[in-house]
């Protein structure tokens, strides 16, 4: 008999010397005890002759009811109601689904089962399971074991990750036959990875079924969907699956392209929002019928049912699309992270940029690092170019067109060549205080965490352990004076046209969003994120206001805005054709200089030694919890903390206005929350978990006030 977990029981230990009466004891009780249930008929219907206790998932979110429940398995159901199928079953009063003796309310629910076993530990009737909804398998072993880590790591809920895994049933679709799996194709060639000096010998090992572990910082230029498709080539050459996760539509639809030309039709799938959900669901089928063994899609696309995986990708794993909104909110990469340790793939994270997530798993030695040269750099990156702040002030071109004269000129310059991209941050970015004379942003003695400014008469406060600092001073140069900084695109685009009224001005932003834009004369004004491919790439590129960048509110503000920054130059010409990139930023600091060098890993390395001194994620691990003050504070005197936790707060949240839509994990509009943030010692991730699971389902269960919103390794914790 298996224990709940799924885990075989201990075996009988050896009787100790001179424990035979204590043996004697153990044993007459065991016999004394009535034998477990095995279920024979369900209201006179005769159950399945083998195996008739189904242990099902019941799809209800709330993480108090994230257990099994036995169900009986009535005899005309036995051959469709396998583990991994849908099944409906009633979740009520008056009904006897059971866990460890209890029975709960409900109503018919849908869920999958798990397990079929023997006998139940429940000595009364079961509950039959009232309909099984597809015989289709669609919750295998190793997907339920995925989905199970994930929600052990984030607090959250197996049926609220199921949700995220399995996407939506359509009984069409699965009537339909999915095409017969080809044969593996042969081993591409390195192509562009031989630009790399270890990317040739990644490529082999991945070809060998081997599982080699890399972060890979992408030169710039167009090739990385290529090379991301010739890294999952390999894998198939192998005879196994592959799977590549990126952060966006446009990106997808760019690595679709990649694997079509190198593998023809028929090979792989791509899974992205855009598809609708009928024909998401038979790709999705197609995968977890072993039809087809490669994907490319974004991030639900990281619960691919690939079937022997044999590479994990994730491009780009900075850009906070990889994080799920939906509660509990898992990030691609460690899901990949996860999937390469379980299934023994390879994996490879790359991007123009480096975060200190990826620097980590270098640090440790769990991937080692896959860079090119920078003889071979220099050729492939585009002259930076960069502005001071002071050179703005006293330039007359920048006072009436917002560009100081060098950005003016390379702009008229570029314009002969080919169109120019500026890159302006988007409205509503909220303002870091910094020193107006070092330029270092101001942080709370206390925790190091960021300061901000209430209202215009308000002292200062510390946006994480909320703090107020009136007698603030810069710990670097001394002085005791601030500044903030806030600037839109729209206004620019206008000044732009203005300034050069015989060229055409194209936007792309978040309202539209330019795919490519052709090899022609024009300005193309983008926020970050949004910037269009162009044709032969962008003779030159400004990167206007980058204090607008670096004054966010968050502790990544830095590495964020170093690679928007490296987005944007990476789509301009090289250096050899006269690319150029200017950005509009003190030259003295630290991003902008790894920006000239193109130098994103070393950059990640000094912010994760940063970190670490002052105890900041990813060498640390942070949770946050957020909702109605008294929740809040009612929560955290709940909570089993581990000793070792430090509590941050709680801390009142900006009110959001009437009408804006609803950050993840943030307040409805018009409501006032508070955050609590929790951060423990390198280690204690896992119990910081269960302890934060464990406190929201015990007050669910005792209807103790309205549950948290709860974010482990939170994006924003500025």
């Amino acid at each position: 008999m298996s224990s709940e977990n799924g885990q075989p029981g201990p075996e009988r230990a050896a009787v100790p010397p001179g424990g035979e009466q204590l043996a004697l004891i153990r044993e007459t009780v065991r016999k004394a005890k009535p034998p477990k249930a095995r279920p024979r008929t369900w209201r006179g219907a005769p159950l399945a002759a083998e195996l008739p206790v189904a242990r099902v998932l019941v799809d209800k979110g709330p993480v108090h009811l994230d257990q099994l429940w036995h169900y009986a398995v009535p005899a005309e159901l036995d051959a469709d109601a396998q583990p991994g199928t849908r099944v409906r079953v009633r979740f009520g009063a008056g009904t006897r689904q059971v866990r460890e003796g209890r029975r709960e309310g409900g109503g018919l629910l849908d869920g999958f089962i798990v397990e079929r076993v023997a006998e139940s530990d429940y000595r009364g009737p079961l509950a039959a399971i009232a309909q099984v909804l597809s015989p289709e398998p669609v919750l295998g072993p190793a997907l339920l074991a995925l989905c199970r880590s994930v929600a052990d790591r984030y607090a959250g809920s197996l049926a609220d990750v199921l949700q995220l895994a399995v996407p939506p049933r359509h009984a069409r679709i699965e009537a339909e036959s999915s095409p017969r799996p080809l044969p593996p194709p042969p081993v591409p060639e390195p192509g562009s990875w031989s630009r790399y000096p270890t990317g040739p010998a990644f490529l082999d090992a991945v070809a060998r079924g081997d599982a080699p572990r890399a972060v890979w910082t992408a030169l710039p230029g167009p090739h990385w969907p290529q090379e991301l498709a010739r890294a999952a080539a390999a894998a198939l050459a192998s005879g196994r699956g592959a799977l590549i996760v990126v952060p966006d539509g446009r990106a997808a639809a760019r690595v679709d392209d990649a694997l079509t030309a190198l593998l023809g039709a028929g090979r792989h799938v791509l899974l992205t929002a855009e598809l609708g959900p009928e024909e998401r669901y038979r790709r999705w089928l197609a995968v977890n019928r072993g039809a087809v063994r490669a994907v490319v899609g974004t991030r639900a696309a990281m619960f691919a049912p690939v079937r022997d995986l044999g590479l994990v990708a994730v491009w780009d794993d900075g850009d906070s699309s990889h994080s799920t909104p939906q509660a509990p909110h898992p990030h691609a990469r460690e899901v990949l992270v996860s999937r390469a340790l379980a299934e023994k793939a390879a994996f490879l994270l790359g991007g123009f940029g480096c975060t200190v997530e990826a620097a980590r798993l270098v640090a440790t030695g769990w991937a080692l690092p896959l860079a090119a040269p920078r003889e071979v750099l220099r050729t492939c990156a585009p002259r930076v170019r960069t502005v001071g702040e002071a050179d703005e002030a006293r330039d007359a071109a920048a006072r009436a067109a917002r560009l100081p004269s060098v950005a003016w000129e390379t702009a008229r310059e570029g314009l002969r060549h080919g169109p120019v991209l500026v890159q302006v941050p988007r409205r509503g970015y909220a303002p870091r205080l910094a020193c107006e004379r070092c330029r270092e942003p101001a942080r709370c003695g206390h925790c190091a965490g960021p300061l901000e400014a209430p209202g215009p008469d308000a002292p200062l406060r510390c946006g994480w352990c909320g703090r107020e600092r009136a007698d603030w001073y810069c710990a670097g140069c001394g002085g005791g004076r601030l500044r903030a900084r806030i600037v839109g695109a729209r206004r620019t685009a206008e000044e732009l046209g203005r300034a050069f009224p015989s060229v055409p001005v194209r936007t792309s932003g978040r309202d539209h969003v330019l795919a490519t834009v052709p090899d022609s004369p024009a300005i193309v004004v983008s926020t970050p994120g949004a910037e269009p491919a162009a044709e032969g790439g962008y003779a030159a590129a400004l990167l206007l206001d980058g204090w607008a960048l670096l004054g966010f509110p968050d502790l990544r503000a830095e590495e964020e805005a170093l690679r928007r920054w490296l987005g944007a130059a990476a789509l301009v010409r090289g250096r050899e054709a006269g690319g150029t990139v200017v950005v509009v930023a003190e030259s003295s600091l630290r991003p902008v200089q790894a920006l000239v060098r193109w130098d994103p890993a070393g950059h990640a390395r000094r912010e994760l030694a940063d970190r670490a001194e002052l105890g900041f994620p990813p060498v640390s691990r942070m949770a946050s919890v957020a909702g109605p003050p008294q929740d809040v504070a009612a929560f955290l005197a709940t909570a089993e903390l581990p000793p070792d936790a430090e509590v941050l707060g709680p801390v009142p949240l900006p009110v959001p206005r009437p009408g804006r839509p609803r950050r993840p994990g943030g307040p409805p509009p018009g409501e006032q929350w508070d955050r609590a943030l929790l951060r423990v010692p390198p280690g204690r991730g896992a119990a910081l978990a269960t302890a934060l699971k464990t406190a929201q389902a015990t007050r669910l269960a005792r209807r103790e006030g309205e549950p948290v919103a709860l974010w482990v390794d939170p994006l924003d914790i500025g």
